[in-house]
């Protein structure tokens, strides 16, 4: 969860780096908040899924910063996030971005 909260911290930070563990802990604990939100929104008879929506609108800018601050770790600039226009492709490429081991020295974004 300290990894969760880190990245809720810097809300709105596109600055920096973010390390492998800070980011997928970020996506494992958020996937697993929507998919509880999910559950109870249908035990509650919801038709419409405003829960997880509500969820995905709140952490919409910490999960573009997080990204960014990753894409940094790998010293690519945060606009290689606009790959993601590009259908099925773009999501892969991004994907293995994610997945890279960061550099070690300090970069143009900053120290590890």
């Amino acid at each position: 969860m300290k990894w969760y909260f880190e990245v809720l911290r810097k809300y709105v930070v596109f600055t920096g780096r973010a390390r492998l563990k800070e980011f997928w802990m970020y996506v494992l604990i958020s996937v697993v908040v929507l998919i509880m939100l999910s559950i109870v929104n249908a035990l509650a008879g919801a038709d419409v899924p405003a829960l997880p929506a509500y969820y995905t609108l709140a952490v919409l800018l910490p999960s573009l910063a997080v990204t960014v601050r990753r894409l940094h770790d790998i010293d690519r600039s945060g606009w290689w996030l606009l790959i993601l226009l590009v259908p099925i492709l773009g999501a892969i490429v991004l994907l293995v971005f994610m997945a890279a081991k960061g550099s070690e020295m300090a970069n143009r974004y900053g120290t590890p």
